[in-house]
């Protein structure tokens, strides 16, 4: 999001500071700032001239001859590329000798046999945009040779801010100057733009309203929860005014003409998308909110779209004129013609929107912000300052009476706020009076709460741009960003700030993952989900899966293992050796029991396992290669039990599952294997998996598991440490004679 600073400064005198120091308290309250663009403080040498004769080129075909006058009394000649210039019309000129942004020096030089003496230029060759496909054309009440940034009001600065998620706020310059201002929300005033203020009657209905002959009507409410339109007569289509087309480059959008730039100039104000319908070509006239009916729409930018049912439109009386929340149609934009507008000011519904872009292949400014969330509350104002700027730019009158059709805006949300939350969450003492001083500000209303044993807490009111709000945390958060993260006391702690690593069963993890590693198994990390093929005992099943194949917690670690193995022999790799630790999951009641009276939990256990095959050791000529087999599975249990203090290592299978056991062993242990003792109980089982529990190629070797509880590993002892003698060992030899 670019954002203007002498557009903030006219919002909010009282900011102060230059566009790096703005960006930094920015970057402060958790607003980040990615850089501070320069606008104009290169343009010195730029004036404003006026081409007087255009003619073309005896030698190119796509080049002007221009006859320029930039106020210094002879005409200059000038070579010009750009297809929009036209005669008696003003323009960004540097004469020869002068110097353009980025250091580009402009010369005299011929240009195809006709000499140049300065260079017309465009938006993008001056830095104050991002159009290069023509010349920039400046209102008609500038003189020839006048400085350009006097003309435009320059210099400026842009904020280039990295907009998160859920600040949709901060997408226009009143949310951010509202964040700077010293007083916040008080210092913040909207400037009129010297015309007569519009107050209209309100005609309302919670379905359909007409007014001035216009009918709205709202076909499905929930599509779109209120719609406001208000009709503008006799305007005259054209440039914008000088202040306005600086304002909207700077904030990196690009001038239309005066219609168009008001609606996308609140836009960027007030966070508000609005959208100017050409009355004329509204048929009936009428507009209808309501769903496509696979039919064809040309939108703005010339695209043709086929509309199916999940697309939200914008109708008149016979087809679509614009997809609702998203952009415009071209059957009923406005044009140098155009005399009477139709205002559109709406609140869309988020996902029915985010269907619309989606389905279309559009994104934009207003979808962007319609499928957060827009402040209801304020769209009155929106349209209100939408309708003073077009009658004070291209002229007309507005109806006195405007439509407003669908729900009232939405109560206030109201969050209760604990002055003993903010300590034990934030470690600031902070009265409730403190507290509302940092709230207030920013738009929040407060007062104390009236519920008996509520601590003290605070009545917080959120006001409706703050569509993030929405829970005792989130007022937390904006405590903290207004009190200043870099005024947090800083205290020296008797204890860190993670105790991670001190916890008994990091250790053993910690233990168990060295161990594993040092026999040179590979580490796997395995999702927590998996088919009901794949478990045993009593699975716990999920409410909402991503997809059948997960829709249970897994119950063993080996059965998954056992898939990775099969996935290293889809790729041919015979020589496997995996080990995986983590968390196993039963449920407390079973498949098929009542749960009558019962509270159903899930009991998580943390397991070893790991699942090796292939060669005992890497082939080598100078001895004949052998596969794992039962012997080397025993000296992995060995070492393990030595280096983790296991217990006993016992030939034979368990009699059945425990609850100390995986409890599906049974499904991939063969004869051959081994029960982990633990005090003479059992915490696991190792052995040769069983050949039709994994699905073997024939070249692939016999495959060994074992799975075994976390806690049946000891943790390490404390070993204490004493210096070396400082003298030397005396040795005596004694012979005994009896």
């Amino acid at each position: 999001m670019d954002i203007s600073v002498n557009w903030l400064r006219a919002l909010a005198p009282s900011i102060d500071g230059s566009a790096d120091d703005l960006a930094a308290a920015l970057s402060a309250r958790a607003v980040p700032v990615d850089r501070t663009v320069p606008v104009g403080e290169e343009l010195g040498d730029v004036v404003v001239a006026r081409v007087v004769e255009v003619g073309k080129h005896p030698n190119a075909d796509r080049l002007s001859l221009c006859r320029v006058d930039s106020g210094m009394g002879d005409l200059l000649d000038v070579v010009c590329g750009a297809p929009n210039v036209v005669e008696n019309a003003l323009y960004p000129f540097i004469p020869a000798g002068g110097t353009l942004p980025g250091g580009f020096k402009i010369e005299r030089r011929k240009i195809r046999g006709h000499e140049s003496n300065g260079m017309l230029c465009s938006e993008k060759e001056l830095g104050l945009g991002r159009d290069a496909a023509g010349i920039m054309r400046l209102a008609d009440d500038h003189e020839p040779g006048q400085a350009l940034v006097a003309a435009l009001g320059l210099p400026d600065a842009r904020l280039e801010v990295d907009l998160t998620p859920n600040r949709i706020d901060l997408a226009c310059h009143a949310g951010v100057a509202r964040e700077l201002a010293p007083g916040g929300v008080a210092d913040v005033v909207l400037p009129p733009f010297g015309g007569p203020d519009w107050s209209p009657r309100w005609e309302s209905g919670e379905e359909s309203a007409s007014a001035g002959g216009v009918r709205v009507t709202i076909e499905e409410g929930d599509r779109c929860f209120r719609y406001l339109a208000a009709i503008v007569r006799g305007v005259t289509v054209g440039p914008s005014p000088e202040w306005l087309q600086a304002r909207l480059r700077a904030a990196g959008a690009r001038p239309i003409n005066n219609v168009v730039d008001s609606t996308n100039y609140v836009l960027l104000e007030l966070n508000q998308p609005l959208h100017a319908f050409d009355l004329a070509r509204l048929a009936g006239p009428e507009i209808r909110v309501r769903a496509a009916r696979n039919e064809p729409h040309t939108t703005l930018d010339g695209a043709e779209h086929e509309l199916g049912r999940e697309v939200s439109v914008i109708a008149d009386a016979e087809r679509p004129v614009a997809l609702a929340g998203v952009m415009g149609g071209a059957d009923s934009e406005v044009s140098d013609g155009t005399t009477d507008l139709l205002i559109e000011c709406a609140a869309f519904d988020p996902r029915h929107t985010r269907h619309t872009a989606r389905a279309t292949g559009l994104a934009t400014d207003a979808s962007y912000r319609f499928e957060r969330g827009i402040d209801e509350a304020g769209m009155e104002g929106a349209i209100r300052r939408a309708v003073e700027l077009i009658v004070a730019t291209a002229g007309g009158s507005p109806d006195d009476v405007a439509l407003r059709v669908g729900r009232t805006p939405p109560l206030p949300t109201r969050v209760s706020l604990r002055p003993s939350r903010v300590k034990a969450v934030l470690g600031l003492d902070l009265s409730g009076e403190q507290i509302a001083g940092l709230l207030k500000p920013l738009g929040f209303g407060v007062s104390e709460g009236t519920a008996s044993g509520d601590d003290g807490a605070l009545d917080v009111t959120v006001p409706g741009w703050r569509t993030d709000v929405r829970a005792e945390v989130d007022l937390l958060e904006e405590v903290a960003r207004r009190y200043g993260y870099e005024s947090f006391p800083h205290e020296a702690r008797s204890l860190r700030p993670s105790t991670v690593p001190d916890s008994p069963v990091w250790q053993r993890a910690d233990r168990a993952r060295r161990a594993l590693t040092s026999l040179g198994a590979l580490e796997a990390r395995s999702s927590s989900f998996a088919p009901e093929g794949q478990t045993s005992g009593r699975p716990a099943r999920l409410l909402k899966p991503l997809s059948e194949a997960e829709s249970f917690l897994r119950t063993d670690l080996v059965p998954i293992l056992l898939g990775r193995v099969e996935h290293n022999w889809s790729r041919g790799h015979r020589d496997v050796r995996l080990y995986e630790i983590g968390s196993v999951f039963q449920s407390s009641v079973g498949a098929g029991e009542s749960t009558a009276g019962e509270d159903v939990s899930v009991i998580e256990d943390i397991r070893v396992a790991f699942g090796i095959t292939g060669l005992r050791q890497p082939p080598h000529w100078s001895g004949a290669e052998y596969d794992l087999d039962d012997w080397d599975l025993k000296g992995w249990l060995e070492d393990l039990g030595s280096g983790l203090g296991l217990g006993e290592i016992a030939p034979g299978r368990p009699d059945a599952d425990g609850d100390d056991l995986p409890f599906g062993f049974g499904r991939w242990l063969g004869e051959e294997s081994f029960c982990i003792l633990r005090n003479g109980r059992p915490v696991g089982v190792a052995g040769r998996v069983r050949d039709d529990a994994v699905d073997a190629p024939v070249w692939a070797a016999p495959v060994y598991a074992a799975e075994f509880r976390l806690e049946a590993v000891q943790l390490e002892d404390h070993r204490s440490y004493r210096d070396l003698p400082t003298f030397p060992a005396v040795t005596r030899d004694l012979a005994l004679v009896l």
